[in-house]
């Protein structure tokens, strides 16, 4: 397949990162709107919470089996369709008068987000030449940090103004904008006309390295963020007004990983991976021996988020590389493992809390780092990852974001 001109791929990449954010902030909004969904549905917190929870949970059943099925369907169908289901999903839950028929409409959304995942990376790096994947991929997880720092804090802020009906209204919105310039600038494929959907390097035991150390590296790091807040309240001695602040600095530090991480992945894949989870290790355990000191525990909780936002954008830059088969299918793998790595992190934080206190979970969190550090730095078959071509020699002008 001949690549798309450069405005056009470059297009249809800032689409594809549109769609990121819209999902991620699609699956998050309700923590912001739980008191307003709660009262208008007349149902607990607590089963407001589980739209949270079990949508996690839908992606992590969903993606594998739901990535086989769709295999051989065009990418452009395939996307579009998906946004088509989001559109539709998010005005059902705008719609919705009852808490069965929003939860519902979540798990609709859910299993489109679960199969979106598999395919949007390599969707988006076939567009342009091997030696810009590692930024590509960074354009497309930046649509993931900027969910947090400004989707669900303007959702939350539009719920309070209008009614929580109105945020998930404007998600529908977005989604609809999205995919007519997906539908408009994507190009016409099928599933395997571009070499980008098998692994440039296939290497069967990097990439179950690969699932065994996002696991660890995911668990240990949602078992001290899920519980970021009490730790900088109980024992770094914040106000609570000062917590919305510093998930923004964090969330921040998140945007300039996912560009430090894409930097990396594209030089060297091997420190791609190492230095993000050396980081994220240094972090959390700083935060549980220097946590009470306010100003460092500041920049640690920083240094997190930049972290694990760098070992994402290098993951997925990685599995283009080592993936055994299907590029699509073994992300698939990989998405799974980290949503089991969400959800263990805040099962194990949970365990730690009533009985150890909130500090212990920055200690638990950077062990289990440890531990994807120990696995990452194992020397593999493939080494430091293949060296990729030039495809920009004199005279050829290629598409590059």
């Amino acid at each position: 397949m001949d690549r798309p001109s450069t405005a056009r791929s470059i297009g249809a990449l800032a689409a594809l990162s549109v769609s990121t954010f819209i999902y991620v902030t699609t699956e998050t909004l309700p923590i912001g709107l739980l008191p307003l969904i709660a009262a208008d549905l007349s149902t607990s917190p607590s089963a407001v919470g589980l739209l949270v929870t079990g949508y996690g949970l839908m992606v992590v059943f969903a993606t594998v089996p739901l990535t086989r099925l769709t295999y051989r369907m065009p990418r452009r169908l395939l996307l579009t369709s998906l946004l088509v289901v989001f559109v539709a999903a998010n005005a059902l839950s705008a719609a919705a008068t009852t808490y069965g028929v929003l939860l519902g409409a979540r798990v609709v959304v859910a299993l489109s987000q679960a199969l979106f995942w598999a395919i949007v990376v390599s969707t988006a790096t076939s567009l342009f030449p091997p030696r810009v994947h590692g930024r590509v991929v960074a354009v497309v997880f930046a649509g993931n940090s900027l969910a947090a720092v400004l989707g669900v804090p303007a959702g939350t802020w539009l719920g309070q103004q209008a009614g929580w009906r109105a945020s998930f209204l404007a998600l529908s919105a977005v989604g609809l904008l999205t995919l007519v310039a997906i539908a408009l600038l994507l190009p016409a494929a099928p599933p395997g006309a571009d070499p980008v959907t098998k692994g440039t390097a296939p290497d069967s035991r990097a990439y179950w390295r690969l699932m065994a150390v996002s696991a660890l590296a995911v668990t240990g790091a949602f078992t001290g963020y899920t519980y970021v807040t009490p730790f900088l309240t109980d024992v770094s001695g914040f106000p609570a007004t000062a917590i919305g602040p510093l998930l923004l600095v964090r969330g921040i530090a998140s945007l300039l990983g996912v560009a430090v991480g894409g930097h990396l992945a594209d030089r060297d894949a091997r420190a791609a991976m190492v230095v993000p989870v050396a980081a994220q290790s240094a972090a959390l355990l700083g935060l549980y021996l220097f946590g009470d000191v306010p100003i460092v525990a500041v920049v640690l909780v920083a240094l997190a988020g930049l972290s694990f936002s760098a070992m994402c954008t290098a993951l997925a830059s990685r599995i283009l590389q080592v993936a055994p088969g299907s590029v699509e299918l073994a992300s698939a793998g990989v998405s799974t493992a980290f949503n089991v790595g969400i959800t263990a992190g805040a099962f194990v934080g949970s365990v730690l809390l009533p009985g150890f206190g909130v500090r212990s979970t920055t200690l638990v969190g950077g062990l289990l780092s440890l531990a994807a550090l120990a696995l990452t730095i194992t020397k593999s078959s493939s080494g430091r990852g293949p060296r990729l071509p030039d495809h920009g020699a004199a005279g050829e002008r290629d598409p590059v974001p």
